[in-house]
């Protein structure tokens, strides 16, 4: 069985000591850096843009897993596969031609994923599920850090992994919000790959071994 992934998100980081911070995430247990790019309209919350990007991928030595919060993401492909994107992923809602989306994604070297709100059906992605690397499901409202995961999402990992396996998908499942050492076990149990930790590593008194807890949890 493959390795399950975590991927702290970069988001509850100390943005005065973001370097300090993704040296940490370097030296972890850590596979993937989680990186929102959030524009205030898509989402009520500003994070980051492209200059706190390359800041980033300077000192990352890990995968950068970049999800754009965004409306017209399609405006921005090249740029992001030139900042050091490795892992792409757009919101479902903000795509009014999926398909073409994850085309210019792949067209431009990288993984392709698509987010789903909390109340978006994963039956919308049943034509394009072949086409997406990864399928991050938002297991709170997004926007914001910290909040409280919501209890659906075990439901929605299921159907979902459902629909990849009926399809022959080889596509990864990511959970975003809320993740903790209390759910993380059966998120992985009903499905999940890839783990995105947030405050919950960040806020912790000792964010790599919290990690490191993380990843243990994930892969037993």
């Amino acid at each position: 069985m493959s390795s399950k992934l975590i991927a702290p998100s970069i988001l509850a980081a100390d943005f005065a000591n973001l370097q300090r911070d993704v040296e940490m995430v370097n030296r972890s247990d850590a596979d993937w850096i989680h990186i929102d790019i959030m524009d205030g309209v898509f989402v009520p919350n500003i994070s980051f843009g492209m200059p706190v990007l390359k800041a980033i991928a300077k000192h990352a030595e890990k995968p950068l897993d970049v999800h754009l919060m965004i409306v017209d993401p399609d405006r921005y492909m090249k740029t992001f596969a030139e900042l050091g994107s490795d892992v792409l992923t757009v919101h479902y809602e903000a795509c009014t031609h999926l398909h073409r989306t994850l085309q210019a994604i792949k067209a431009e070297g990288m993984k392709t994923g698509v987010a789903l709100n909390p109340h978006t059906n994963i039956n919308v992605l049943e034509d394009t599920i072949n086409d997406i690397d990864l399928v991050c499901l938002m297991s709170v409202n997004p926007g914001f850090g910290g909040q409280s995961f919501i209890e659906n999402t075990y439901a929605k990992v299921s159907q979902l992994k459902t629909l990849i396996t009926r399809k022959g998908a080889k596509t990864l499942i990511e959970i975003d919000g809320g993740v903790t050492n209390a759910n993380a076990k059966k998120l992985i149990y009903t499905g999940a790959d890839v783990l995105v930790a947030g405050s919950f590593v960040f806020k912790s008194k000792d964010p790599k071994a919290t990690i490191t807890d993380l990843k243990h949890i994930a892969n037993t």
